[in-house]
């Protein structure tokens, strides 16, 4: 599947069961049109539809991830095209945001606006020592709109949500680290092959067990801790009376690698 925004790399025959999706806008930085969140919006459903994915890789072509919403586009919309775009662009970090599969951005140069709300959407990201993040929009007039606010406050805490939203500021690599916005930062043009080794590692695990888990960490995230671990012990029961887990027990006592049913 591609287009002249956004490529898709399935899983070879026999390969890892990994996905790419890739931001293919190489000469607006990544800028995301109308035309490109339709796409990314429309990708993200098929993906999540395909139960012979079962991790999905976020990267980019060109010089960055993404600078956000294509403003070209946007300064010559009036106020009622705005409003139109608007439910295309929730769908697209929606349909990010709802993948079932764990989901892992590889992240170069800028990921600013939305492309920072695409990498938050994302469960790890994984930062090359080119990135640099940011949430600029309250310096252009806006609030961040893909989940920025809420993401944010999520991953690193009230006060650095605030530091990041309320300034616009860009932070490096090295901070975003520091922060717990990125998870891994590794050398420069190494990102994406970092995201697709870790994208093999939960590969390898059992299907329903890591289904079940995102579900648990996705559904718990600001819960009460009593709240929380009835969600743990939902996906508890959804893994420990599958046919994965007897699978995966059998394995273990007969020494092999498992061969996951998947159910």
């Amino acid at each position: 599947m591609s287009d002249e925004t956004v490529t898709v790399r399935m899983p070879p025959a026999g390969g890892p069961a990994i996905a790419e999706i890739v931001l293919d806008r190489p000469e607006a930085m990544n800028a995301l049109s109308t035309a490109m969140a339709g796409r990314l919006s429309a990708v993200c459903a098929e993906l999540a539809a395909d139960r012979a994915v079962r991790a999905i890789v976020l990267a980019a072509a060109g010089r960055a991830f993404c600078v956000g919403a294509d403003l070209k586009e946007r300064a010559a919309m009036s106020d009622a095209e705005l409003m139109a775009q608007r439910p295309v662009f929730r769908a697209a970090f929606g349909g990010v945001l709802a993948l079932p599969q764990p989901v892992i951005a590889a992240v170069h140069g800028y990921a600013l606006g939305g492309g920072c709300e695409l990498a938050l959407s994302c469960d790890l990201i994984v930062a090359d020592e080119t990135a640099e993040f940011g949430l600029p929009e309250t310096t252009v007039g806006l609030v961040p709109g893909g989940g920025g606010t809420q993401l944010a406050l999520r991953r690193v805490g009230p006060g650095r949500a605030a530091d990041l939203v309320l300034t616009g500021r860009r932070v490096g690599a090295a901070e975003a680290e520091r922060l717990g916005l990125a998870d891994r930062v590794v050398p420069a043009g190494a990102a994406a092959g970092q995201a697709r080794e870790l994208a093999g590692q939960i590969a390898a695990n059992s299907p329903v067990a890591v289904a079940a888990a995102k579900r648990a960490l996705r559904q718990g995230a600001g819960l009460p801790l009593a709240a929380g671990l009835e969600v743990e012990d939902a996906a508890w029961r959804a893994a420990a009376f599958s046919a994965d887990r007897k699978e995966g027990i059998a394995a273990f006592t007969q020494k092999r690698r498992p061969h996951w049913p998947g159910a």
